[in-house]
């Protein structure tokens, strides 16, 4: 059996923009004095009279981005998740969502498994900021070769876009001759009848080797990618629901308006069934290396294996 490659989306973001440079001429990056660790220093090299380092002012950094969309650029305003999302929050409402401007932003280094950089940075929070925001589209891609579909789709797409990025290394399970991105639309990756497992991001994988898991305990589980968290493929999950009738989220985020809560809304309106969250709970994360981080938070396969023969349970 061949290795398991992994690369973290944070380096499929800069990969993906220094490759489409010449394809989309408008297209331009931004970046708050992280171009290292969000990786667009791989643009900023290739093309860098269309790079454009900010500093460290995220807030007006947005409001660059929102003047260059004016004009007719494709700016890509890149940080981390912490200071894209909350930092300038309040720019991104008024000068990107508010006038619906063709603005995207590179979130890198979302939720706990930034590890060592601790709770301040541990952005749990940051879909259920973006959720609120009228007419904005979210994206969080789970490995390399759906970041790389889910830029250029973003560059194709009119309209502010927040596209959720990891430092951790993910498992690449795609094929790139044959994976196709659809925004907006959910992926089923493994078809099952006694429960589905909805996962996004850094979690899918996860949600994979707990399906395998729970295939050897004769337990059939679904297993569905949402990639796109805004707007939500309801379509699959009243399906799934339907047919399951019991759904288990699971997020490296806040269990607090992030994909489990988008999951139950769209749930309680055409199939209403129980609807478990798996997720960062009420809390903040703290210091530590990032695998035993996601472990002890229950972000892990084999929490997710139990959590869903304990809901079967309780659905017997």
């Amino acid at each position: 059996m061949a290795d398991i490659i992994k690369k973290a989306t944070r380096e499929s973001y800069g990969e993906a923009l220094a490759a489409l440079a010449d394809k989309y001429p408008n297209l331009v990056v931004l970046d708050a004095d992280l171009a290292a660790a969000t990786k667009t220093g791989i643009f900023k090299k290739a093309c860098p009279e269309r790079f454009f380092d900010c500093g460290i002012a995220e807030a007006n950094m947005m409001g660059v981005a929102a003047g260059l969309a004016t004009a007719g650029k494709i700016p890509f305003a890149s940080t981390f998740a912490m200071f894209a999302a909350g930092r300038a929050y309040e720019i991104v409402r008024n000068s990107i969502g508010y006038p619906h401007l063709n603005v995207k932003i590179g979130a890198t280094h979302a939720g706990i498994s930034v590890g060592e950089d601790g709770a301040t940075h541990q952005c749990n929070e940051d879909i259920a900021l973006m959720r609120t925001i009228p007419g904005m589209t979210i994206i969080n891609p789970a490995d390399d070769v759906e970041a790389k579909a889910a830029i250029e789709a973003a560059i194709n797409f009119d309209g502010p876009v927040y596209l959720r990025f990891g430092r951790l290394a993910a498992p690449v399970f795609n094929d790139t001759s044959s994976y196709k991105f659809e925004l907006g639309k959910g992926i089923t990756l493994r078809d099952g009848k006694d429960i589905t497992i909805v996962a996004t991001g850094l979690m899918v994988s996860e949600a994979l080797n707990a399906a395998k898991q729970l295939e050897a305990e004769n337990i059939d589980a679904r297993v569905i990618n949402i990639h796109t968290i805004k707007p939500l493929d309801k379509d699959i999950i009243c399906k799934a629901a339907a047919e399951t009738g019991l759904i288990v989220t699971v997020e490296e985020h806040s269990i607090i308006g992030g994909l489990g809560s988008a999951v139950a809304e769209a749930v309680t309106e055409c199939t209403p069934v129980p609807v478990v969250k798996i997720g960062v709970n009420d809390e903040y994360g703290h210091s530590g290396p990032a695998v035993d981080l996601l472990k002890e938070f229950g972000l892990c396969a084999d929490n997710i294996a139990a959590i869903v023969k304990k809901a079967i349970s309780n659905k017997k």
